[in-house]
């Protein structure tokens, strides 16, 4: 077993999620980063896309928009921990048939209390089935109308929770905005599935094990499973399954593990600047593990997350979390206002500086930082 410090752990973290320093020439298609990482938390599409941009060298937003509505490279829909994703259209059918039936399992029970037991749902997503054929692209205020005038009231959460079982048996998916509201389409209209990409069970689940820890390693087992929100008993299996290829380190003590075709990566050198990066809300950086003691002290964890779910936008630095930010945008001016939890050492506003310019870039805007005293 190979001890790890922690600031190696964070560093061999940062590469597996792309976001160390990149060759400023290296430029990736969306889906292909958004493949490599599993996904990218879709909550709050803003946030999706600037957690592209902090990973990703040369884009622009308009690049994630393109490959999601023009290529339909990439598809926002429900997918680890039954949340919103942009996924890989390439990966869709093997991760709908892995998750999605172990999250319609899961919300079995909340959505009977809605009034949505087995009977309801397949009569639902046999109207959301015909609405959409004959509609295409809805909002859903407007999906919810059809289907009432198909004789099936939904109100409150029934109606999120219909969309997503929808959603989660590959029914529909998110369509183009439509004066800024998103809307829903069939998935089988917008996309071409690969049938020939669908995968046992333990294969797929092997397979998002090296894709979980080939961007987040090190890490365990209970740190997929928070990650994906499969069961542990599942997650345990396909590491067993994958156990000739993973690579063992201690980290505070503990096992830890990465994947054997990363070894190389113990033997670079960090940087020699800090690595400063301004994650978005909800980043897949907080999301990735079962704990978060490594990234932000316990002492500011509050200040990054604030209950409800919500994980506000973060100043990082060499992976560990240094205090909070946010923006305005008025036209084509931005300005970012940082709260660091402490003085920041001279080094790391430079990295700030470059980040703005490229945050700036990305957003074809310009932008002006403002660092609030701690």
């Amino acid at each position: 077993m190979i001890p790890l410090t922690d600031d190696q752990v964070r560093m061999l973290r940062l590469r597996a999620q792309r976001l160390a320093a990149q060759h400023p020439h290296t430029k990736t298609s969306v889906a292909h980063l958004v493949s490599e990482l599993g996904g990218i938390q879709a909550q709050d599409t803003q946030a999706a896309r600037l957690a592209i941009r902090v990973r990703s060298v040369g884009l622009v937003a308009a690049d994630i928009e393109y490959a999601r509505v023009q290529e339909r490279s990439i598809v926002r829909t429900w997918g680890m921990r039954g949340t919103l994703h942009l996924l890989a259209t390439e990966d869709l059918n093997w991760l709908l048939s892995l998750l999605g039936p172990v999250f319609i399992a899961g919300s079995r029970r909340r959505r009977a209390e809605l009034g949505l037991d087995e009977d309801t749902c397949a009569r639902g997503l046999k109207i959301i089935r015909s609405v959409l054929a004959g509609q295409g692209s809805l909002t859903r205020d407007e999906l919810v109308e059809r289907i009432a005038t198909h004789g099936l009231q939904l109100a409150g959460q029934a109606r999120p929770h219909l969309l997503a079982r929808a959603a989660m048996e590959g029914v529909i998916c998110f369509g183009p905005d439509r004066d800024g509201e998103p809307t829903y389409v069939l998935l089988s209209d917008w996309i071409e599935m690969d049938r020939r990409s669908a995968l046992p069970e333990d294969a797929a689940c092997a397979k998002l094990t090296r894709r979980y820890l080939g961007a987040y390693g090190p890490a365990t087992p209970q740190d997929q499973a928070a990650w994906s929100g499969l069961p542990m008993s599942q997650t345990r299996a396909a590491w067993q399954h994958i156990a000739d290829e993973l690579l063992e380190v201690e980290v505070s003590s503990s096992p830890t593990w990465m994947l054997k075709t990363d070894a190389d990566r113990l033997d670079e050198q960090p940087p020699p600047a800090p690595v400063v990066r301004l994650l978005p809300s909800f980043d897949i950086y907080l999301l990735g593990y079962q704990n978060r003691d490594l990234i932000v002290s316990p002492q500011h964890a509050k200040r990054i997350n604030a209950g409800g779910g919500m994980l506000h936008p973060t100043l990082l630095t060499d992976g560990r979390a240094l205090g909070t930010w946010r923006s305005k945008r008025q036209k084509d001016r931005l300005e970012v206002q940082v709260e660091p939890f402490e003085p920041l050492a001279p080094e790391i506003s430079a990295g700030m500086e470059t980040e703005i310019s490229e945050l700036a870039r990305f957003l074809e805007a310009k932008a002006s930082l403002r660092v609030m005293t701690p």
